[in-house]
C-alpha cells in the first residue's frame, strides 16, 4: 500500500498550517499531500477561513521538492475549465511535475450559497464534469502549435493555444471518484488514473471497485491501468487513551471511528484492520488528517504504519 496524507482546510486551517504538514509529510516519507476544495467549514466557526487549493498548493509546490500534490477534489461547480486547465498546468510546473489531479462534480450546496457559486441539478453537475474533463484533457493533449475547439452544452471552446502545457506528459494523473453506479465509473475507465472512495463501506467499496474495473475492461483498458484507492479518518495512539484523545480533539467518538475507519486505534490495530482492504484491492490510503497542528499523529503513524504495508 501507498499512503497519502489528506487535510480539510476549510475546517480551519491557515496556508502555515498546511504547509507545515506537507514538508512533515515529505519528511516522514508519505507519497503524497492533498487538501480538498471546500469554501465553507462542515462544523465549527472555520477560522481563519478557506483557502483557495490551487493558489495553496502552488505555494507549497515551491516549498517541498518530491512529495507529489493534489486535490480530493476539484468541484467543477467552482471553475471554468480553461482557467482551471492554466491552474493546474502552472502548479505541475511550479512542482517539477508533481500535481495529481481530483475532479469532481460538486455536492455542497451551502458552501454555493456562501460564495455566490450557480448550484446546478445533479444531472446538470454531472453533464458540466463530464464537458470539464474533456475540455481540460483535451486543451493539456492539443500538440503544441495547434489549437483545440470544443462545442458543448454548458461549454464552448473556439481556437484556443490550449496553453501552457503541464510537465507531465500526457498530462497529470486524473483522480475520479464517488459512488454512483453508471457515470462515475464510465467517467473514470474513460479519463483516470485513479478511482477513490472517500470514508465507504468495505461492502460498498467491493461493489464500486468491481463496477469500475467492470467499466476500465469494457474501455479496452488494461486491468492495471488505474490505482484503487480509499480515504479514512486517521486517529491513530500508542494506547487507548492515546486515541482517545485524539478523537477528542477532533469531537468524535472513538467507537464511532472505529466502526468506519481502518485507521482508528493502536498501529497493530490498524495493520490488522488494513490487511482485508489490501486483499478487496486498495492500493493507496488516504489518511484523513484533521488536527493538522498535531504533526505527531503522522510521525506516530508513518514510524509505526507505514514500514508494516507498504
Amino acid at each position: 500500500m501507498e499512503f497519502r496524507v489528506f487535510v480539510e482546510p476549510q475546517q480551519g486551517a491557515s496556508y502555515t498550517d498546511q504547509l507545515a504538514v506537507a514538508q512533515t509529510a515529505e519528511r516522514l516519507g508519505y507519497a503524497a499531500f492533498f487538501r480538498s476544495d471546500h469554501y465553507l467549514a462542515m462544523s465549527g466557526d472555520g477560522l481563519p477561513g478557506p483557502t483557495d487549493s490551487w493558489v495553496t498548493l502552488g505555494a507549497i509546490a515551491r516549498e517541498t521538492s518530491q512529495i507529489r500534490l493534489g486535490t480530493l477534489v476539484t468541484s467543477a461547480t467552482f471553475r471554468y475549465p480553461g482557467p482551471l486547465a492554466v491552474a493546474v498546468a502552472q502548479v505541475d510546473e511550479m512542482s517539477g511535475g508533481r500535481v495529481e489531479f481530483g475532479l469532481g462534480s460538486g455536492w455542497f450546496e451551502a458552501e454555493h450559497q456562501a460564495y455566490g457559486i450557480p448550484f446546478p441539478s445533479v444531472r446538470e453537475r454531472f453533464d458540466r464534469l463530464t464537458e470539464q474533463l474533456a475540455i481540460v484533457t483535451g486543451l493539456w493533449t492539443t500538440p503544441p502549435g495547434e489549437t483545440f475547439d470544443y462545442s458543448g452544452a454548458h461549454y464552448t471552446i473556439a481556437g484556443s493555444p490550449a496553453l501552457p502545457k503541464p510537465v507531465q506528459t500526457p498530462h497529470p494523473p486524473i483522480v475520479i471518484g464517488g459512488t454512483g453506479a453508471k457515470r462515475t465509473p464510465e467517467l473514470a475507465a474513460a479519463y483516470a488514473a485513479e478511482f477513490n472512495l472517500p470514508f465507504v463501506s468495505m461492502e460498498v467499496a467491493e461493489r464500486q471497485f468491481q463496477r469500475v474495473s467492470d467499466a476500465v475492461d469494457a474501455a479496452g483498458r488494461a486491468a492495471d491501468s488505474i490505482v484503487y484507492s480509499c480515504a479514512f479518518v486517521l486517529c491513530a495512539g500508542r494506547d487507548d487513551a492515546e486515541v482517545a484523545r485524539r478523537a477528542s480533539v477532533i469531537g468524535r467518538e472513538v467507537d464511532e471511528m472505529r466502526s468506519n475507519s481502518p485507521l482508528v486505534g493502536t498501529p497493530a490495530e490498524i495493520v490488522d484492520k488494513l490487511g482485508p482492504w489490501a486483499e478487496l484491492g486498495t492500493q493507496r490510503v488516504y489518511a484523513q488528517m484533521l488536527d493538522m497542528s498535531d504533526l505527531a499523529h503522522l510521525e506516530l503513524f508513518a514510524e509505526e504504519v507505514l514500514p508494516q504495508l507498504r
